[in-house]
């Protein structure tokens, strides 16, 4: 089940988008703010963001441009606007794609569907932070200019760090994420895979942050 969070401030929009997409097989979470969205972020990632842009205070394209610093997770716009100067901007800062107000459930959850689908495909791009970089496609991972050598699991952990930058990240879904099963007690198992992937990474591993009570980050 995809998790998607919400961004949208009129709140009959908010929690009609919710219960539509609930009946439609996903987990969603409203926010009317970016200071909510970015607090909750710390407790949970989530697979896919409806952002809208029109929000009072902080709009959706600073939003974007801030999560963006942090995470590679797909952002659909949802924009009333019809200038195509707000779409391209969105776009260019990084949103996968955009919907106009009013639209229809059908076809925001069909753009949905093709955005988490692009998505699983597309992790391929290169990631790096400081002095880490990972070339998805080669399976290789490099600490300034020396090449370093992963196991599979651990080359998958560091990928989905590198693609939630500053965001925490619990055991659990770490586990769901890299190892692919429900988390059932089995914090050892991710303890053990992030001491060695610190040692591994050297000066690097410094970047991986133990968040306690709750799991690891990568970043400051």
């Amino acid at each position: 089940m995809a998790k998607v969070f919400i961004v949208e401030d009129d709140e009959d929009i908010r929690e009609l988008t919710i219960y539509a997409l609930e009946n439609a097989g996903f987990s969603a979470q409203g926010f009317e703010n970016g200071e909510l969205f970015f607090a909750a972020l710390k407790e949970t990632v989530p697979d896919l963001v409806l952002l809208d842009i029109m929000l009072p205070g902080e709009d959706g394209l600073e939003i974007l441009k801030k999560f963006r610093q942090k995470s590679a997770i797909p952002v659909i716009m949802l924009t009333a606007k019809g200038s195509e100067a707000d779409k391209v901007r969105g776009l260019n800062l990084g949103a996968d794609d955009y919907v106009s107000k009013p639209f229809g459930v059908t076809e925001l959850i069909a753009r949905m569907n093709a955005v988490l689908r692009r998505s699983s495909v597309l992790d391929h791009s290169d990631l790096s932070y400081k002095k880490i970089r990972l070339q998805e496609q080669k399976r290789r991972v490099f600490v300034g200019n020396e090449s370093i050598t992963l196991t599979f699991t651990e080359f998958e952990l560091l990928h989905y760090l590198l693609l939630n930058v500053d965001l925490v990240l619990s055991r659990e879904k770490l586990m769901n994420a890299v190892w692919g099963y429900d988390y059932e007690g089995e914090s050892r198992t991710v303890d053990m895979h992030i001491k060695s992937l610190r040692q591994k990474l050297k000066e690097g591993g410094e970047y991986i942050k133990t968040v306690r009570h709750i799991g690891y980050k990568l970043g400051e």
